[in-house]
């Protein structure tokens, strides 16, 4: 019956021949090859309950990779599929577009097989989303139990311009809204995007709207008695969304929006939940956290110190773990009087410091807080008891913390002038190495930093010396853009530039212990660590998502990459060389929104040693951890060696996948559409989806330009 027209729907089937389009390549099937499966997409297109756009040959165009239809029409001929030598993710999202059942469940079936929810030889663990402390109006109280009683407990609280709205301290009920554990619980904490994200269950199609969760019902219902920045709105998507992760010996803090948890790591039962702080009204920006800190009436003379900061103020408590449950006691609440832009601790002080120029210092011996105003700060460093300040005038101050008792009283914090700058550029980058002691050089002080103009300079100086400051040592001017970053290590010497995150390192030549001219420092490597960010992120992103280096400066370090900011995968890469060491991907498929690498104490039997484990916080309020130590060992042999040659951060192929990822999730759009997608457009985002900044554009069309190019990310103006 050549020349036949199906009844209704106009179509030209030239008797069971089917002519196709897909995406500018012709395809030729059979009525059944399209329809033996029930309830596709070819069965409404064939059956006109889909509107068809048609060539100039009278051809059904679909506007879809042709690639990826090649195969599936091959697996409608023949029921079998070579999955050797296919893009399993790619495929199996087209076979949930066209409908294809059969296809999904195998595709998703060989996914499990290399995946799983109890993730791969560097998983260590998983710790629950915790309980949401509930909202409640401003009480007096000063302590927040791990329990579920609030009660007051008298203690010495000094107060310098005491903000006007205080914290509630009241955690006398939260409402749980943890999800059992599941490889598909990201898709509960976020708010309903643009498009489907990715789950790994099988479905036939993806266009119809999912109902609502257990965490967005609890979410809904609990309206009226949680509220989050609008009153009586509940974002679902900040509700749980991990912030900022901080580590000391044994100790995890981990920042939420508006609270946050302590955990504490004891070998006989792993990680746990020790205690919860209260609601805060304003965002969290700033975490630390001290787990050894001398303090006057304690009984073992040690205290653990927790402290947060949000805009100008600063919260302080002590933690009591004499007893269960573990108590959080306000120590105090401070304000800097500018914005906070670095919270951390000196040994028993906490510093916060703000990049207009001011440093306040709380010390735990004089229960005392002191501000002083210094020269607009660029960049810090710490060695010891010596914080040390990179400013805009080219000077390098430092303030010795040891002798605050004795100048406390002298409302003086001692900030001397150390180095300046030969060129009196900005000092945008710092870095301080101690070298270790000996009977010999004595105990040298070496200083590597940046500046504006990209300009690396060490300086190095004797303290035995008396009357001469550091002395330049060697200049690097291979930066063309302001540096951000600089470490000095035993081995290696590691700077960072603006120009898309460009590293450059250096060996380092030491002689019994101190930096050495002969042979001197040699290059050893340029790479870069693109990372993408949001063009408003949110002010704790930045302390949550650092990339590093991580790691003590006598051993290895790691860079963490995480290219954009919606992602569930990190990429561990060596900083000396740029290799990758790993790929880290959430065993749940939940979004990565901050980690921390930290070195926990070893066990108590003999010879243990401390380890390293990167920290991973997600959207959906989950802790995940991962090995680096055995990551490393692992990278050392020589067959793992062999097999990462060459390979760094994520390859051109791995970007653009993490891009589409990101921008669109999926295409669910009905054929034929408009083409390119509106969600390709950057800037076109309706509402949802986060917009790039024009360097992060700029580098997109770059590489986009140089796609055929073996990596295009190696190319640098540097």
């Amino acid at each position: 019956m050549a020349g036949s027209t199906a009844t209704g729907t106009g179509i030209s089937t030239m008797g069971d021949v089917i002519h196709l389009n897909v995406g500018g390549s012709r395809f030729s099937t059979s009525r059944q090859t399209l329809t033996w499966i029930p309830d596709t997409f070819f069965g409404s297109l064939l059956s006109g309950r889909i509107s068809t756009l048609k060539d100039e040959t009278g051809a059904i165009f679909i506007d879809r990779d042709p690639k990826a239809f090649g195969v599936i029409l091959n697996f409608l001929r023949t029921k079998e599929i070579d999955v050797r030598n296919i893009d399993i993710p790619i495929i199996r999202s087209e076979a949930e577009f066209y409908g294809i059942t059969t296809l999904v469940k195998r595709l998703g079936l060989c996914e499990d097989l290399s995946q799983s929810s109890c993730g791969d030889v560097l998983f260590h663990g998983y710790i629950a989303p915790p309980a949401v402390p509930r909202q409640e109006p401003p009480t007096t109280p000063s302590t927040c139990r791990g329990g579920s009683e609030s009660e007051s407990r008298p203690g010495t609280v000094l107060r310098v311009n005491e903000p006007a709205a205080r914290v509630s301290h009241s955690h006398s009920s939260s409402f749980d809204i943890r999800p059992s554990h599941s490889r598909n619980s990201s898709l509960d904490f976020r708010i309903p995007p643009r498009a489907p994200t990715h789950s790994r269950t099988s479905s036939a199609d993806l266009r119809h709207a999912r109902p609502l969760s257990y965490v967005e019902s609890s979410c809904r219902s609990a309206k009226p008695e949680v509220s989050y920045g609008v009153p009586g709105h509940s974002n679902v998507n900040d509700l749980l969304r991990v912030c900022i992760i901080k580590g000391s010996h044994n100790w995890l803090a981990v920042a939420y929006s508006h609270f946050v948890c302590l955990y504490r790591m004891k070998e006989s039962v792993g990680w746990y939940l020790c205690t919860t702080s209260c609601h805060m009204e304003s965002n969290i920006e700033r975490l630390a956290i001290n787990a050894k800190v001398l303090a006057p009436n304690q009984v073992d003379h040690k205290d653990k110190m927790l402290a947060v900061s949000y805009g100008n103020n600063i919260q302080l408590w002590s933690v009591a773990c004499i007893q269960d449950p573990t108590t959080l006691v306000e120590v105090g609440a401070f304000n800097l009087s500018v914005h906070v832009d670095d919270l951390f601790f000196i040994g028993s002080q906490l510093v916060a410091i703000s990049h207009l120029g001011k440093v306040g210092v709380w010390h735990a011996m004089t229960q005392h807080w002191q501000i002083q105003d210094v020269v607009p700060i660029t960049s810090f460093d710490t060695a010891g008891s010596f914080l040390l300040l990179g400013c805009n005038n080219g000077s390098i101050y430092y303030i010795d913390m040891q002798k605050f008792p004795l100048r406390m009283k002298d409302n003086d914090l001692l900030v001397t002038e150390l180095y300046k700058d030969p060129s009196c550029d900005v000092i945008t980058a710092l870095s301080v190495y101690l070298t270790p002691k000996t009977s010999i050089s004595g105990n040298w002080i070496e200083i590597a930093y940046g500046t504006s103009s990209g300009s690396v300079r060490v300086i190095v100086q004797h303290p035995e010396t008396v009357g001469h400051g550091p002395q330049l040592f060697q200049t690097f001017t291979v930066h063309r853009s302001s540096v951000t970053k600089v470490m000095l290590s035993e081995k290696h010497l590691v700077s960072v530039c603006s120009e898309f995150n460009h590293v450059r390192t250096w060996t380092v030549t030491r002689f019994r212990g101190m930096i050495s001219t002969q042979p001197g420092s040699t290059p050893l490597a340029s790479f870069k660590v693109v990372s993408l960010e949001e063009a408003d992120p949110h002010l704790s992103y930045a302390a949550g998502n650092e990339f590093g280096p991580y790691g003590l400066q006598d051993e290895e370090q790691v860079f963490v990459q995480k290219v954009v900011p919606e992602t569930d995968r990190l990429f561990i890469r060596l900083s000396s060389t740029g290799r990758r060491i790993c790929t880290i991907r959430s065993v749940d498929s939940s979004t990565v929104s901050a980690f921390r690498v930290h070195e926990c104490e070893g066990s108590s039997r003999m010879g243990a040693r401390p380890r390293r484990y990167l920290f991973t916080g997600h959207t959906n309020g989950a802790i995940q951890m991962w090995d680096i130590t055995t990551a490393l060992e692992l990278c050392n042999k020589q067959e793992k060696k062999e097999e990462a040659q060459g390979i760094g951060g994520p390859t051109a192929e791995e970007l653009l996948r993490m891009m589409e990822q990101w921008d669109y999730s999926s295409s669910v759009s009905n054929t034929p559409s408009i083409s390119p997608s509106p969600s390709f457009l950057l800037y076109g985002v309706p509402h949802g989806g986060a917009r790039l900044k024009a360097s992060n554009l700029a580098l997109l069309l770059h590489a986009t330009q140089n796609e055929v190019a073996a990596d295009p990310l190696k190319v640098t103006k540097c």
